[in-house]
């Protein structure tokens, strides 16, 4: 392993750079954080580009440090801390490769698969945990419409828990590209609002469905709302108008779920 002993190292300099937005999206690079993480990428055939553990968590993470694919380094604890995305860091982070995915690719590949569609979030924990839920609900692919918050920041990538490494992400610029695809990705533009209507368990989810997600605090775009092809609602008691988003967004997802099983049950 190479010693990183100075503030100068270009290592160091690399990873404090790749905090900001700006510079993962040039470099096309994202950080992971922790020993489970790391081990999940690994598994999952990430490209790790280059690990940098703390010294006083060499020893332990001797085996992790083996299995690397990429350049592992060392960094005296003091500069490490400078690093860390967490307080109680696990000794270990990695610069990943961002995965490239093409509207062509997504739609070349067929299938009856769902997407989710990211509409302006702004809360990374949200955007995490969406993607999580989508991953384990078996949705094939997410969806950022620009103006969506960074969906490979630190809280993003903590929250989505190892997802990003699974379910693939395409990002559009406008809504007019996103119709544009999923019309032939031959999916159903569907909006969740609370004058959608129908209830979303009188609908079919269980396949061929792009489910919009609204940002936290307006909802669904209008001008989404009045493209989409579908328009439903969750049932809410009392004077509750709304969910938080990545809560409503697993009600609908794991509708997906249900519905599937039931049609399984039905044959």
């Amino acid at each position: 392993m190479i010693e990183i002993t100075s503030k100068n190292n270009q290592v160091y300099k690399l990873f404090q750079k790749l905090q900001t937005k700006k510079y993962r999206d040039k470099q096309e690079l994202y950080l992971i954080e922790g020993e489970n993480l790391i081990q999940e990428a690994l598994s999952e055939g990430a490209i790790i580009q280059k690990t940098v553990i703390s010294r006083s968590c060499a020893h332990r993470l001797k085996d992790t440090a083996e299995k690397l694919n990429g350049d592992v380094f060392v960094a005296e604890d003091s500069l490490f801390k400078n690093i860390a995305q967490t307080k109680t860091s696990q000794g270990v982070i990695a610069a990943v490769r961002r995965p490239v995915v093409s509207p062509e690719d997504i739609v070349g590949s067929g299938g009856p698969g769902n997407f989710v569609v990211l509409d302006r979030l702004q809360d990374p924990g949200n955007i995490g945990t969406i993607i999580r839920t989508a991953d384990a609900a078996g949705y094939d692919l997410v969806i950022a419409v620009k103006g969506t918050a960074d969906v490979f920041s630190p809280k993003t990538v903590r929250a989505a828990a190892g997802s990003l490494f699974r379910i693939p992400v395409l990002f559009v610029d406008t809504e007019e590209e996103l119709l544009r695809f999923t019309r032939a990705a031959g999916k159903k533009l569907t909006a969740a609002s609370p004058s959608g209507s129908r209830y979303y368990y009188e609908e079919d989810l269980s396949r061929d469905i792009a489910l919009i997600v609204g940002n936290e605090g307006n909802g669904v775009s209008r001008s989404l709302m009045e493209k989409a092809d579908m328009k439903i609602r969750i049932p809410m008691s009392g004077t509750i108008e709304s969910l938080n988003a990545s809560v409503a967004a697993a009600i609908l997802m794991y509708e997906t779920v249900r519905a599937k099983g039931k049609s399984k049950i039905d044959m």
